[in-house]
């Protein structure tokens, strides 16, 4: 990825384990990011949060990392769904 450095402050605060709204919250976030990497869920949020660029930047950082060929298709298919996004294209 670029060499920005980029700060950003996070205040946690304690939950207990049966916090329901959390936990639901929790749920929906692995539902929607399913993938079988930590990456490539991680990919999956930026673009459902709508961070085309930074889901760019990380396709294109794996994309270099790996030699796997399954892989290499699933992050290329993941770049096309960047630049739709980035272009507006109607599918």
């Amino acid at each position: 990825m670029e060499n920005k450095i980029q700060l950003y402050q996070v205040e946690l605060e304690l939950t207990s384990d049966d916090d329901q709204q959390l936990r639901s919250l929790t749920d929906r976030i692995r539902e929607e990011t399913s993938g079988s990497t930590g990456w490539q869920k991680l990919g999956k949020l930026l673009l459902k949060i709508g961070q085309f660029n930074k889901a760019e930047e990380l396709y294109n950082v794996l994309l270099e990392q790996t030699s796997d060929e399954g892989e290499k298709a699933h992050y290329y298919s993941q770049l096309s769904h960047v630049v739709i996004h980035q272009t507006d294209v109607v599918v």
